[in-house]
């Protein structure tokens, strides 16, 4: 169980396909830039998110070469990264999961993503049904783990054949870096119980995360193990509520019907994903309900796939939704919000001190003691406060 007096562990998103200021349309996007991406992991590292999440897929920049780069104009921020079994060997992700962990100084996050879109898995080369997926996985990882604790390993798998595999040089955390993953279904939550160090769930109602975390729970616990949790959200914050669902409803403005109906399409056509599934059912395409939960809106999944739930509301608002997941377990944030660079800054600056977080690091004293309060930024500098106030 998470330590509800200890702050959460937050995380922010590395947006590696493209950025906007409204979804479902063109008008101030930003494409994928990575000059753009290293603006917001500078930026992150610098106001007290304690890593990012580097997504995979298709239409992503490569996880392990962007993270390689962001490590090099980034000081303290720790970066979670897709290891995609069956799109490489075991023997491969573990040197280059040893070898971005020493040239970051043990900044690394192991992120499984086994896929739930049988189109993309095929482009990979991956042909296997839904849950064997997952028995694949299983032996991947009984070489990959055994190479980067020990630097040796022998599997003579159904799927997987790494005959006396080595690893010349270790990670610099011991005995290796963490291992992250997300999935809804039977079968990734068995798997989930043997293999992880985190278990993510996407944003869904406290009841429903509740239900997942017990049965992660009883998965682990068949082998003698234990799991801590985080949730994957994205964050709408203002200085007052209703500013936020005004926010919330201007990041949709401009969606259509037609470009809904096409996305909620793609999803069931392209995905076995039961988390996809379970995103889906919480509005079911339709804009008129998307209040799912207290302060939980499913707007964002009318059109984007995976996590499509945003916490909406003021500081205060947001901090009492956080306590109740934290109340059921959860101890990490992987958060995001439209656009990202702009929305890192409103979640340190407004919800950060809500909820227990230090905020900007290393900030250099901008006075010699005497409050002041901001002048607009003019050659006179910033204004004393009057006394009395």
């Amino acid at each position: 169980m998470a330590k509800t007096d200890q702050p959460l562990d937050f995380l922010w998103f590395i947006p590696t396909s493209g950025d906007g200021a409204y979804l479902g349309s063109d008008d101030l996007s930003r494409p994928s830039d990575p000059g753009y991406f290293r603006e917001i992991a500078q930026a992150v590292d610098r106001l007290g998110y304690s890593g990012v999440l580097i997504p995979t897929g298709v239409a992503c920049e490569e996880s392990f070469i962007l993270a390689a780069d962001l490590a090099a104009h980034t000081q303290q921020l720790k970066f979670l990264v897709a290891i995609r079994p069956g799109t490489a060997s075991p023997a491969y992700y573990a040197r280059l999961a040893s070898t971005l962990d020493r040239v970051s100084n043990g900044r690394l996050l192991l992120n499984i993503v086994v896929g739930g879109s049988a189109q993309e898995l095929a482009g990979d080369g991956v042909f296997l049904p839904h849950d064997e997926r997952y028995d694949h996985a299983d032996e991947f990882f009984q070489v990959f783990n055994s190479l980067i604790e020990t630097g040796h390993a022998h599997l003579d798998g159904k799927y997987i054949q790494a005959h006396h595999a080595r690893l010349g040089l270790p990670p610099v955390q011991t005995p290796r870096p963490p291992i992250y993953f997300g999935g809804s279904s039977d079968a990734a939550i068995d798997f989930s119980g043997g293999i992880i160090d985190k278990y993510l769930t996407w944003g869904e109602p406290p009841h429903l995360v509740a239900e997942k975390i017990a049965n992660v729970h009883k998965a682990a616990a068949k082998h003698g193990r234990e799991v801590t949790f985080g949730i994957r959200l994205h964050f709408i914050v203002r200085e007052t509520d209703e500013e936020a669902w005004e926010a919330a409803d201007k990041l949709i403005s401009k969606l259509s019907d037609e470009t809904i109906a096409a996305a909620q399409e793609v999803f069931a056509k392209n995905s076995d994903s039961v988390g996809q599934a379970r995103m889906v059912a919480l509005h079911n395409g339709r804009r008129d309900k998307l209040e799912v939960s207290p302060n939980l809106w499913a707007g964002i999944g009318l059109v984007r796939s995976g996590a499509g739930t945003a916490l909406v509301g003021s500081p205060k608002t947001i901090a009492a939704r956080l306590k109740e997941y934290q109340d059921i377990g959860i101890d990490t944030v992987i958060a995001s919000g439209y656009p990202h660079l702009e929305e890192a800054y409103r979640v340190s600056e407004l919800l950060f001190p809500e909820i227990g977080i230090a905020g900007p690091r290393n900030q250099i004293r901008s006075s010699f003691g005497t409050k002041q309060v901001f002048g607009g930024g003019g050659h006179g500098g910033n204004v004393k406060v009057a006394s009395g106030s």
